[in-house]
């Protein structure tokens, strides 16, 4: 693209922005959270009975502009518990935007939503954090790119490709970060990511979702995207008044670039979450499993499991969780064995 034509194509992108803005409905909120930790691993934190941190300030900015077809969505998170890595992200501290985007609704059609939004890739926990475990790279994963989605009657459909999985070069998607290469071996980019899910009745569903992209090494300089990553899950879904449950098989393979190292890594996961809304109060467990398959990985299979509850008190929400775990999966989505137990405390509320 050369210069004149990537200042028209931004010159009328800010123009509707603007536009858009001028004629928006918007709904700004925030919020805060912060957390108390007491990992049983830790001595410092035995001796000082746990520590009270990851606190975080958060806006948010959702609406619609009337009578068009046009929404929009973004969400900045500032401080220690932004849940970003700045070594890693884009703005080299402990400030990113979680996600940041535009949507246009087609009358009888697809929505298309255009920015960083959420992988349409099996389901979500009901807390991100310490429900995602395992999942380690699939679970809450905002990347930014193009996304179609559309229900006709009982089949859902997505269909995104996602250019990169953080703004500019950055390899933290925030939340579930930290699976996806570093800035100075590789990141995720070109990744095409389809979901197709089938309401078998009103409370239930199963669904396929695939991904499949390139891995660009930040080694040489020269980045060329000699790596390569695949996915695909299986999964199912229920719901029936405050009840519900989760369960998931995802299969990943995941190719370095040979300036990181020349190996491919493969493993297998598999989730369940059950949970119970009753009142103000919500009851649930997450348990999760990944299964290495990798050439010269000598882990066994890992497993994870968090139970917690959450009370919604009025203006925010209070979490009490408990994480055990006796594996982990790094940066290169390798699954080796680890022991970890914490207790979380969180409180947040939103004005």
């Amino acid at each position: 693209m050369t210069k004149s034509v990537a200042f028209k194509v931004s010159a009328l992108t800010a123009a509707a922005i603007l536009s858009t803005a001028a004629h928006a409905s918007p709904n700004l909120s925030g919020g805060v959270w912060f957390n108390y930790q007491y990992a049983q691993n830790d001595k410092a934190q035995q001796e000082s009975w746990g520590v009270i941190d990851s606190e975080a300030l958060i806006l948010y900015a959702d609406g619609n502009v009337p009578d068009t077809p046009w929404t929009y969505s973004a969400e900045t998170r500032i401080g220690p518990g932004s849940f970003t890595d700045a070594n890693n992200n884009s703005t080299a501290s402990q400030f990113g935007i979680h996600k940041a985007w535009v949507g246009y609704q087609f009358e009888d059609g697809p929505m298309i939503t255009i920015g960083k939004s959420q992988v349409p890739f099996a389901w979500k926990t009901y807390n991100f954090w310490p429900g995602d475990m395992l999942l380690a790279g699939y679970g809450d994963q905002m990347d930014v790119g193009v996304k179609v989605s559309q229900t006709l009657g009982a089949l859902h459909y997505d269909a995104a490709l996602y250019l990169a999985d953080d703004w500019s070069t950055s390899t933290d998607t925030m939340d579930d970060n930290g699976h996806w290469g570093s800035k100075s071996t590789y990141r995720k980019v070109q990744t095409f990511v389809g979901n197709l899910s089938y309401a078998l009745n009103d409370i239930s569903k199963v669904g396929v979702s695939a991904q499949s992209g390139g891995l660009q090494e930040l080694v040489s300089g020269d980045g060329e995207v000699s790596g390569d990553h695949n996915a695909a899950a299986l999964y199912y879904t229920i719901n029936f008044g405050g009840l519900w449950a989760k369960a998931s098989y995802i299969s990943t393979e995941r190719n370095l670039p040979n300036e990181v190292a020349d190996v491919t890594i493969e493993n297998d996961r598999y989730a369940a979450e059950v949970g119970l809304n009753t009142g103000n109060w919500s009851f649930y467990a997450d348990l999760t499993y990944a299964q290495p398959d990798t050439d010269g990985n000598d882990a066994d299979t890992i497993r994870a499991f968090a139970p917690g509850l959450s009370y919604d008190y009025g203006p925010g929400w209070m979490y009490l969780e408990y994480l055990t775990q006796d594996g982990y999966v790094d940066r290169n989505g390798m699954a080796l064995e680890g022991d970890f137990d914490a207790l979380y405390a969180t409180i947040d509320f939103y004005f």
